[in-house]
């Protein structure tokens, strides 16, 4: 497909599909400076172009850097328009979650033109909501959930969902009104009844909610932790590596008055046509707040009892299995193997070459491929 035509798609099925744009509505598209390096110009460029052929009239809007203080003309855009667009980290901070009656709010994470234009932003919008509300009765309905990975975590406990019910619109864990798009994970699961280890690897990373410096942490060498009840309580590894971890969380915690051992909740990705080309050792906070959609990492939000926590640990190919059953197995997520999800590939056709060619781009060339896909 002609790279035009599938950045003009993309930017359609943002508009049409997600924020539902309306002709003559008001349209805020906050974009971050490319020069920051999260965000490129080209897409909330086309977005505009696209809203003005629906008949919508965009106002773009320039923002900086995210901060722990309101961004004045990010919440005027989002007072003033109908509808606001955030090419912007800004828009994944807890301030814009309670938007006003009427008002609706998107956060795009197609940080580019390629991803936009890609299976990544042009899959159906509301084939994914519909995935991913089959996820959450999956997930909410399970009896025991137990999480595993190659590097040695094995956590289990009940399934419980983080404070909602399932519905037609998944929010991020039921204390965000903000739609995603691409709407990439499931909701979050509390992680209040999981116990047992979680093996971190690679980096600690923020999970984009506030600001601090330095925003992750490298793991020359695996730290397992050890999980009880929602809590960690323990760290087993390099002697002088266990100290930065612990020194890196009591600073997050110190400067914004958390629970540093809290272990919130949890959400794995579930759109296979994530792809990150770049090398994560670049920026691991840009690379792990870009690949937490792709199904082959599961995230857990820690550093805080309230959503969604400050300091993130990711999972690279984990096998999820609900009551006995792998939904996912070593990051293969797998629709087949629940009637839910065979029922929701059934509905959206689109969907089933998506799951079928997954991207293996996840910024780690040392991860190598995935094994040849399992049948159940």
């Amino acid at each position: 497909m002609d790279p035009r035509t599938a950045l003009a798609r993309g930017a359609r099925n943002l508009l049409v599909n997600c924020a539902r744009i309306r002709p003559g509505a008001g349209l805020a598209i906050v974009h971050e400076d490319p020069a920051l390096g999260w965000y490129d110009l080209e897409a909330p460029l086309a977005v505009a172009e696209e809203a003005r052929k629906l008949g919508a009239a965009p106002v773009l809007v320039r923002v900086g850097a995210p901060g722990n203080e309101p961004d004045r003309r990010a919440v005027e855009a989002v007072a003033e328009h109908a509808c606001t667009i955030f090419f912007s980290r800004i828009g994944d901070q807890d301030r814009f979650d309670d938007p006003a009656p009427g008002k609706t709010v998107v956060m795009c994470y197609a940080r580019n033109a390629a991803m936009l234009g890609s299976a990544y932003g042009r899959t159906d919008h509301r084939a994914l909501l519909d995935f991913g509300a089959a996820v959450d009765r999956v997930l909410l309905g399970a009896g025991k959930i137990r999480i595993s990975c190659p590097l040695g975590t094995d956590v289990s406990g009940a399934g419980a969902g983080a404070g909602e019910e399932p519905g037609a619109e998944p929010k991020e864990g039921g204390e965000a009104a903000v739609r995603r798009f691409p709407m990439g994970v499931h909701r979050p699961i509390e992680a209040s009844g999981l116990s047992g280890r979680v093996v971190l690897a690679r980096w600690l990373a923020s999970t984009g909610s506030k600001v601090y410096e330095p925003a992750s942490l490298a793991l020359e060498s695996p730290v397992a932790a050890e999980v009880a009840s929602g809590r960690w309580t323990g760290l087993h590894g390099e002697a002088g590596l266990v100290d930065r971890v612990r020194a890196h969380y009591r600073m997050v915690a110190e400067k914004f008055g958390l629970d540093p051992v809290a272990v919130h909740s949890w959400h794995a990705g579930i759109h296979p046509g994530c792809a990150y080309l770049a090398d994560a050792a670049e920026d691991p906070d840009r690379w792990a707040n870009n690949v937490f959609t792709n199904p082959r990492f599961v995230h857990f939000h820690t550093c805080g009892a309230l959503p969604p926590g400050e300091i993130c640990w990711t999972v690279l190919d984990p096998t999820i299995e609900v009551d006995g059953a792998a939904l996912w197995r070593r990051g293969r997520l797998r629709p087949e193997a629940f009637a839910l999800l065979r029922d929701c590939l059934s509905r959206w056709p689109v969907l089933g070459p998506l799951f079928a060619e997954p991207s293996d781009a996840i910024g780690i060339p040392a991860a190598g491929r995935l094994p040849a896909r399992t049948r159940s």
